[in-house]
């Protein structure tokens, strides 16, 4: 790996306006294009929008997705990254050959590669396959790249799997904060009133952004995941009311210690940019740490514990009591 120039965005999508949400991307990538920024990561479901996919029926969600590398969002984003010379990362629900629709994460390069990457704890609609692998890549800016959409970074093995399979930097696109959680230190609802008013008293949103239904939240658990694996992360997140609820954005970059290197304290669309320092990685606590693996004794982690269940009765259990 080599110093290079990253940026994390946060915006606000439309519902199932692909082609608004595409003139987002495009704008934010002029932006990051003077400052030598060569990947730039976009939100979860930035394209196609995300938790109004909840309310789609079946032939409507079809409707909204695309085929990739062939449809027209994905040729879009590899004509942009030829173009703008970057490595752009944005997210849509994807149709397979075969009728499956998934939570994707398309990646173009300049060079005309591309990765796919498949939410692999998926919830928000039924009618969304999970994914069944791990996307780790090469890219011509001279690094390895993993990829892991929201809720896949809340599990450890997920993000240490990446590392495994040599990712020096991982793509963590969201949609998050202002969730209603089962946990009582987890997230939490936002009034969108907030949101509404952000003009008038920008102060309070900007409080909750801040605190434990945003930044705080995140705070807990995500430098960790680069930290532990050496990996520089990039997290880019949705921002401002995604139907009923309000995402946080907090938009940051961490290096492989798992600092903040930049970060978003906007309550609207926002770009971050930040220069990964590559001397840092060989010698960092996460990547000597893994050299100590001891997978002789890792066995229990590969065999079913009998408490697992679907992602989607995990993340919607506390909507059921409640």
């Amino acid at each position: 790996m080599r110093d290079l120039t990253v940026a994390a965005v946060q915006f606000q999508h439309l519902p199932g306006d692909k082609r608004a949400n595409l003139e987002i991307v495009r704008r934010m990538v002029a932006q990051a294009q003077p400052r030598g920024v060569e990947i730039i990561a976009f939100p979860e479901c930035c394209l196609s929008g995300y938790w109004h996919l909840r309310k789609l029926s079946r032939e409507e969600i079809t409707v909204l997705a695309e085929p990739v590398p062939d449809g027209p969002l994905a040729a879009a984003l590899l004509d942009l990254s030829r173009t703008s010379g970057m490595t752009i990362g944005a997210g849509l629900v994807e149709r397979a050959d075969d009728g499956r629709l998934f939570n994707s994460y398309f990646v173009a390069m300049p060079d005309g590669r591309w990765a796919c990457h498949r939410k692999l704890h998926v919830f928000v609609n039924e009618f969304l396959s999970a994914g069944d692998q791990y996307t780790v890549f090469d890219t011509p800016h001279g690094c390895r790249v993993g990829v892991l959409i929201c809720y896949d970074n809340n599990l450890v093995e997920n993000v240490r799997i990446n590392a495994l399979a040599g990712a020096e930097i991982l793509l963590a696109p969201h949609q998050t904060g202002g969730c209603k959680s089962g946990s009582p230190l987890a997230m939490g609802l936002i009034d969108p009133r907030l949101w509404h008013e952000r003009e008038t008293h920008p102060e309070r949103l900007a409080a909750e952004f801040r605190g434990d239904k945003g930044r705080g939240w995140l705070m807990r658990w995500l430098p960790a995941r680069a930290h532990d694996n050496g990996m520089y992360l990039v997290f880019a997140n949705g921002v401002g009311l995604d139907d009923d609820e309000v995402r946080t954005g907090n938009a940051m970059v961490f290096d492989c210690y798992g600092r903040i290197v930049a970060e978003s304290t906007a309550i609207g669309d926002d770009l971050v940019v930040a220069r990964l320092d590559a001397s840092l990685r060989e010698r960092s606590t996460g990547v000597r740490w893994i050299k100590a693996r001891r997978p002789e004794l890792y066995g229990p982690l590969v065999e079913r514990s009998g408490r697992e269940q679907d992602t989607r009765s995990v993340r919607f259990e506390y909507d059921a009591e409640t």
